[in-house]
C-alpha cells in the first residue's frame, strides 16, 4: 500500500513537470518563429498560419497561447527584458563596492542597448506602448536600488531624487543605440556617470 501511495504521488509530479516543460518549449518555439518571420517579411506581412507552420504547432494550439502576432511579439520582448535583467543582476553581483556595482551595471546596460537591433519594424513595435513602460519600470526600480546604495558613500548627488536619476540614466544610455562604434559606449557611460556626481554646492 505504501509503495502504491508513493507511486501515485511521484507520477503526477513527473507528469506535471513534463507538461510544464512541453508548454515552455512550445511557447519558446512560437516566439522564435514569429520573430524570425517578422524580421524577414515585416510585421504586417506575417500571418498566424505561417507562425504555426514554422513553429511546428497546429493553429488551434497556437491560438491557445496567443490571440495574434502582436501579443506574440510583446511576449518575446518581455522575455528579452527578463534576460537583460538577469544579466544585469549577474553583473551587479560580480562587482565589488556599491559604486562599482552601479558603474558596472550602467556599462552592461549600455552595451545591451548598443547590441540590440535598431531601425527595424520589430524594434519600433516593441519599443513603444504599455509593455515598454512596464520594462522601464523594472529597470528603473533596479537602478534606484543601486543609486541608493551608492549614495550612502557620498559619491551620488543628493539634490535630485534617485527615481529621477534612474530615468536620467536610462534616457542618457538609450543613446548607445545610435552609436556607430562600440568604442564609443564607454565614453557615453562616463558622461552619464559624471551627471550622477555630487554638484559643486553639495561638495562645498
Amino acid at each position: 500500500m505504501a509503495s502504491n501511495a508513493m507511486y501515485s504521488m511521484v507520477v503526477p509530479k513527473l507528469w506535471s513537470e513534463t507538461i510544464k516543460t512541453h508548454r515552455r518549449q512550445v511557447h519558446e518555439a512560437i516566439l522564435d518563429a514569429a520573430v524570425a518571420l517578422v524580421a524577414h517579411q515585416g510585421l504586417h506581412a506575417v500571418t498566424m498560419s505561417e507562425v504555426a507552420e514554422k513553429s511546428g504547432v497546429g493553429r488551434a494550439t497556437l491560438y491557445k497561447y496567443f490571440p495574434d502576432i502582436e501579443s506574440i511579439l510583446v511576449a518575446w520582448h518581455d522575455n528579452q527584458v527578463g534576460s537583460h535583467l538577469e544579466r544585469l543582476v549577474e553583473v551587479r553581483d560580480r562587482a565589488g563596492s556599491a559604486q562599482e556595482k552601479l558603474e558596472s551595471v550602467l556599462g552592461a546596460y549600455a552595451l545591451v542597448t548598443f547590441d540590440r537591433p535598431h531601425g527595424t519594424e520589430l524594434a519600433a513595435f516593441v519599443h513603444r506602448g504599455k509593455h515598454l513602460a512596464n520594462a522601464q519600470v523594472k529597470l528603473s526600480a533596479f537602478l534606484i536600488e543601486l543609486l541608493l546604495d551608492a549614495g550612502k558613500t557620498g559619491n551620488i548627488r543628493s539634490d535630485i531624487p534617485p527615481a529621477e536619476l534612474a530615468e536620467f540614466c536610462l534616457s542618457a544610455l538609450a543613446a548607445a543605440g545610435n552609436l556607430t562604434s562600440k568604442a564609443a559606449v564607454p565614453r557615453l557611460v562616463r558622461v552619464t556617470l559624471s551627471g550622477l556626481r555630487p554638484s559643486d554646492q553639495e561638495s562645498t
